[in-house]
């Protein structure tokens, strides 16, 4: 362990919303409904069942992205960035993670973004071999984030 940085200095996992969870439940019902309708019986069931599971394995797989920061890297889902290659850091608001993933995005940037997270960090790569310039990253709590990344933070 790094005299100043504990062994996991920040984790996050972003779940989705409730709300997404009452719109896959909508959206269940709207379906075993459409069957009952169309043909009753053990085909409304499965149909029914079948939607369930597909709706909540996305919902689930969807909000199974995890960040975190330790002596070694910043990992963000499966992808890693040793601690070494890891430049400045930007906090986003709202309007800049818009800005950021829109009109200033760069095609060669890693993203692990969620819509349901407006704000984001922004880590500069400092790797020469690296082709990515930078990554961006949801969170909902962005200013610890970058704090566990080291150094001060530019908010933006």
């Amino acid at each position: 362990m790094n005299g100043s940085i504990p062994d996991t200095a920040y984790a996050e996992r972003l779940h989705v919303p409730v709300s997404w969870w009452l719109l896959g439940t909508a959206f269940v019902v709207s379906v075993g409904w459409a069957f009952l309708v169309a043909v009753p019986g053990p085909v409304t069931v499965a149909a029914t069942i079948i939607a369930a599971a597909l709706v909540a394995w996305w919902l689930v797989s969807y909000g199974r992205l995890q960040m975190r920061v330790d002596a070694e890297a910043l990992y963000a889902g499966r992808a890693v960035l040793p601690r070494g290659n890891v430049g400045a850091v930007q906090v986003l608001d709202a309007a800049a993670t818009r800005r950021a993933m829109g009109a200033e995005a760069d095609a060669r940037a890693f993203l692990a973004t969620r819509p349901y997270c407006r704000a984001a960090v922004r880590v500069e790569v400092v790797d020469r071999t690296d082709p990515t310039p930078y990554w961006l990253l949801s969170s909902r709590n962005p200013s610890a984030l970058a704090a566990s990344l080291g150094g001060p933070a530019v908010r933006e």
